[in-house]
C-alpha cells in the first residue's frame, strides 16, 4: 500500500491497486464521524462507441449507462439494497454523468458491512428480458419529466448549440425513443467491458483505518473470479471547433425567460492532463469570476439594471474530449442582456485582469479548496473525476499558487472566442 502524505493540508492518502485491477484509496478523517464511500466506473452516456481489444466497434442506444445504473439495484436473490443499506444505518445512492457511474453510501456506523454491501451489489448484475423491460417505463417517465423542465431545456439546449457531433450534445437518460432499444445482452456487454475492477475506483474517506479497509477490500476481491482486463477502445467523431449552431430557443411554460450562454473549448484544449489540466481549469474559472462572477463590476451593474437575479451564475466544465463555460440564468430582457454580454466582454477580454483583482480572486479560490476538503462527498467525487481525468486533486492548491495575472490573461482570450459562443434561451410561452 502506497503512502501519500500532503503535508500543505495535513492529509494522508493511502492507495493500492489490487491484482485484479481495483484502484482502492483511502483518506482518514480520524475527526469525522461520517464515512462516505464512492464505487465509480469510468463508463458515462458519451460511452455510447466502443470496442473490446481488436473487436469489432459496438454502438449502443443512448442512455445504456444511466439505465444500467438504475438495474444494478436489482439484485438476483430479490434483495432491496437501499433497504439493506438502510438496515445498516446508511444513506445510499448513485449517478451516472457524462464520463462516469458512482455507486456511494454514507454511515456513521458498520462501515465494514456497508462496504461489503457496496462492492458486492455493484459486482453482481442480474438483467432479465421482464426487468428490463419494466425499468423502460420508469426511466421513460424520467425522461418526460425532464423534459418539461425549463432549467433542464436550458441546460442541455446550450450543450446542443455548442455540439455538433460529440455525444457530450445527448442527454444522460436517453430518449424513450432510445431506451426502447436496450435489452439484457446489451446490458451484460456494457456491465462486462467497464465495470471490470480494472476500470473502476474505489474511495473510502471518514474515520477508518486504512489497514483494516484495504484488507476487507483484497479479501472481497480475491473470493471472486475476473476475466481478464478488458481493453477498452473508445470512438468519437471529429468536433469542429466552431458551434454547432449559435442560438438554440424553445419556449415552454415559464414566467421569465432563463438565458444561457457560454463558449466551447477548442478542440486543441481538451485533451490536457496532469498539472495542465489543473491550471487551465483553474486559470478559466479565475478569469471568469473576474469578468462576471458577483464581486465583477459588470455583474453588479447587470443586477443593478435588473437584467440579472441572485439565479445568476457560472461553471467551467473540462473533460477528455470535450470543455465549455456556462453562464446565466432568469432575465426579464434575454436580448438586452446578451448585448451587453457581447459588449462588456469585448472590452474587458482586450483590457485583461490586474494584478490585484488577480489575487485577490487567486486567494478566494485557495480558499475555497480548502474549505472543500471539508467535505468527505466532495473530495470522494473530485479525487474520482481528477484521478480519471490523468489529474490529482491534491494538486490544485500548488497549481494556484503557481498561477500568475499573465496566465489568466492569456487563458481569457484563448477561450473568450465569439466563433465559439453559444446562447440558450427559454422564453415564455
Amino acid at each position: 500500500m502506497q503512502k501519500i502524505e500532503h503535508r500543505q493540508v495535513a492529509e494522508t492518502l493511502y492507495m493500492d491497486t489490487l491484482p485484479n485491477g481495483l484502484e482502492v484509496v483511502i483518506l482518514p478523517k480520524p475527526d469525522f464521524n461520517k464515512t462516505y464511500a464512492t464505487f465509480t466506473t469510468r463508463f458515462g452516456s458519451v460511452d455510447n462507441t466502443f470496442a473490446v481489444g481488436d473487436g469489432e466497434k459496438v454502438t449502443v442506444p443512448d442512455g445504456i449507462a444511466h439505465f444500467l445504473e438504475h438495474k444494478m439495484f436489482e439484485q438476483p436473490t430479490g434483495t432491496d439494497v437501499f433497504q439493506e443499506f438502510a438496515r445498516q444505518g446508511a444513506s445510499a445512492n448513485a449517478f451516472t454523468s457524462f464520463t462516469r457511474t458512482a455507486y456511494l453510501f454514507s454511515a456513521t456506523s458498520r462501515v465494514e458491512d456497508n462496504l461489503k454491501t457496496l462492492i458486492d451489489f455493484v459486482q453482481t448484475p442480474h438483467f432479465t428480458d421482464q426487468n428490463v423491460e419494466k425499468e423502460k417505463g420508469i426511466i421513460g417517465q424520467e425522461i418526460r419529466m425532464y423534459d418539461d423542465n425549463p432549467d433542464w431545456r436550458s441546460y442541455f439546449g446550450l450543450i446542443e448549440a455548442m455540439y455538433k457531433n460529440h455525444p457530450v450534445r445527448i442527454d444522460i437518460a436517453g430518449t424513450v425513443e432510445s431506451i426502447a432499444d436496450i435489452t439484457k445482452e446489451l446490458l451484460y456487454t456494457c456491465y462486462e467491458t467497464f465495470y471490470h475492477p480494472s476500470n473502476m475506483l474505489l474511495f473510502v474517506v471518514g474515520p477508518v483505518d486504512p489497514e483494516n479497509i484495504l484488507e476487507l477490500v483484497r479479501n472481497n476481491q480475491a473470493a471472486k473470479t475476473f476475466e481478464a482486463p478488458p481493453r477498452i477502445r473508445r470512438f468519437f467523431e471529429s468536433e469542429p471547433d466552431q458551434v454547432n449552431e449559435s442560438l438554440r430557443e424553445v419556449r415552454l411554460s415559464v414566467g421569465v425567460s432563463k438565458c444561457l450562454f457560454g463558449f466551447k473549448e477548442a478542440s486543441g484544449r481538451t485533451g490536457v492532463k496532469g498539472d495542465d489540466l489543473l491550471k487551465q481549469e483553474m486559470a478559466t474559472k479565475i478569469a471568469l469570476e473576474a469578468l462576471i462572477g458577483p464581486s465583477s463590476d459588470l455583474y453588479q451593474a447587470l443586477y443593478d439594471d435588473g437584467l440579472i437575479d441572485e439565479t445568476f451564475g457560472f461553471d467551467y466544465t473540462l473533460e477528455d474530449g470535450y470543455g465549455f463555460s456556462m453562464m446565466g440564468g432568469d432575465t426579464r430582457d434575454p436580448d438586452a442582456l446578451l448585448e451587453r454580454i457581447r459588449r462588456e466582454f469585448r472590452v474587458l477580454t482586450e483590457k485583461g485582469i490586474d494584478a490585484q483583482t488577480f489575487d485577490r480572486l487567486r486567494k478566494k479560490s485557495i480558499g475555497s479548496q480548502l474549505r472543500s476538503l471539508n467535505s468527505p462527498e466532495w473530495i470522494a467525487n473530485q479525487f474520482t473525476r481528477y484521478r480519471f481525468n490523468g489529474a490529482d486533486m491534491f494538486r490544485i492548491i500548488p497549481v494556484l499558487e503557481e498561477l500568475r495575472v499573465d496566465d489568466i490573461n492569456k487563458r481569457l482570450r484563448e477561450h473568450v472566442s465569439w466563433d465559439r459562443f453559444a446562447v440558450s434561451l427559454v422564453r415564455p410561452l
